[in-house]
């Protein structure tokens, strides 16, 4: 009985250490003192980021607001991103997004949500949530794809932009 103990923490144990990376979750949001339509028509165009965060040069797409576009992102200082939209909807003001290649981004299998509602005591609520696992996929990441550098450059990449689009808003 006492092997068949030691087995099992020994394999718990050895499971445990294995254990690879965890999905990890960003959520920002920020309110901004003018109609939800206003904030919507402003963000909807999937092929126009550079027209609101101050990290994106340019942006191209394929098919432009429909299920399945992909857009290349043109990032200023270098670098690209590539995304294709998973889900659209002009009624709800709100889109999907799954990045293809994250280019300068320290994550895999990142997913987003940008969407805009209407605020408690009237405004808008735009939010912008992401999943993601870091961009080292094993275990002992380097320090710059680790689960720390994905967190910040997601939450760093959410912040930037939703800080700009309110001074753009809000103007």
């Amino acid at each position: 009985m006492r092997v068949l103990v030691a087995a099992a923490l020994t394999l718990a144990t050895s499971v445990a250490i294995a254990h690879g990376p965890t999905r990890q979750k960003v959520v920002e949001s920020i309110e901004v003192s003018v109609a939800p339509d206003a904030a919507w028509g402003r963000i909807k165009d999937f092929s126009a980021l550079q027209s609101w965060h101050p990290a994106v040069e340019s942006s191209t797409t394929t098919d432009g607001n429909n299920v399945g576009s992909v857009r290349t992102l043109t990032l200023k200082g270098g670098g690209q991103i590539v995304e294709v939209l998973e889900a659209y909807s002009d009624a709800d003001r709100k889109m999907s997004y799954r990045m293809k290649d994250p280019g300068p981004v320290p994550v895999s299998n990142y997913t987003s949500t940008l969407s805009v509602k209407v605020a408690d005591g009237g405004g808008t609520v735009i939010e912008w949530r992401g999943a993601f696992y870091r961009g080292y996929p094993l275990n002992d990441p380097p320090p710059d794809k680790n689960d720390e550098a994905a967190i910040k450059a997601v939450t760093d990449i959410y912040r930037s932009g939703l800080a700009h689009l309110k001074e753009l808003l809000q103007k």
